[in-house]
């Protein structure tokens, strides 16, 4: 009996109507910890929403949403994502714990994709936000051939060194004709406690010098605020306190920037003409 041709392309995922990425050009960005945050944020505002930590070198959501949860494996031998604060979540870090790091070579990268992708349970989603390693390579080239992004958010910070490698980002996604979401400048600056005066530790200005540059959407300054990396390294990040937290505002305003710009790609996403061979 013949086989039945394999689907060739970018699949989409049942249930799940958009996928958007959150990629930088370089680390140490804060690149998961706007992930995560947006994940819960959107969340708090009613959405349903997956997060998929696919930075396999740095896979750090667990502990930034304080679970260590294993996901389970059905009886269809597919995966049951752990629920986390209403997020269904799934990382190499449920996988693979502690302070091994993984030592892959791209194809098996590439197959780890497509497993979290296809075999995980991730059921009816209004966002799946994907948290993607540093920079402009295997993972995020196997996530785009393995099933179709909505969008793609970039994540900077003001310095000059984090913009020029944003800006490679940016390209990325162009090369690949992925929309971009918008970029969003992170630690953009400090607000004393004392004097309330802000600061701008890593200059100032030029993530949306960078957006009008490519034109591109600005989805906002977010802080430097030492309660959003406490709040990540104890599990509780800040956006479970609310769109009226002072320490959340501006991550929120993030939030609902991404939900508008997503909508404005989806109205002006042409529908799939189905052609004949």
């Amino acid at each position: 009996m013949a086989h039945m041709p394999q689907p060739s392309g970018p699949q989409p995922i049942p249930g799940v109507d958009a996928i958007i990425t959150v990629g930088s050009g370089k680390g140490g960005v804060g690149k998961t910890t706007l992930s995560v945050n947006l994940a819960l944020a959107l969340a708090k505002l009613g959405y349903k929403i997956g997060l998929l930590d696919a930075d396999v070198y740095g896979p750090n959501v667990p502990l930034m949403l304080g679970s260590t949860t294993q996901p389970a494996v059905t009886p269809k031998n597919t995966i049951e994502p752990p629920v986390r604060f209403g997020l269904k979540v799934i990382s190499v870090g449920f996988l693979n714990p502690g302070d091994k790091p993984l030592i892959w070579r791209g194809p098996m990268l590439h197959q780890m994709i497509r497993e979290f992708i296809q075999r995980v349970e991730w059921g009816q989603l209004d966002y799946l936000i994907v948290d993607l390693p540093p920079g402009t390579g295997d993972v995020a080239i196997s996530l785009i051939q393995t099933v179709p992004v909505t969008g793609a958010i970039v994540v900077t910070t003001p310095s000059d060194v984090s913009l020029q490698d944003g800006r490679k980002a940016i390209e990325m996604f162009r090369q690949v004709k992925v929309d971009i979401v918008g970029l969003v400048e992170n630690m953009s600056y400090f607000v004393c406690p004392h004097c309330q005066h802000e600061i701008d530790i890593f200059s100032k200005g030029g993530g949306k010098r960078t957006a009008e540059q490519f034109g591109i959407d600005f989805l906002g300054n977010i802080e430097l605020d030492p309660n959003i990396r406490k709040g990540g390294d104890t599990g509780n990040p800040v956006a479970l306190e609310g769109e009226n937290s002072p320490h959340a505002k501006s991550l929120y305003a993030f939030t609902r920037r991404v939900v508008e710009r997503v909508k404005e790609i989806v109205a002006s996403t042409p529908a799939n003409v189905i052609q004949i061979q």
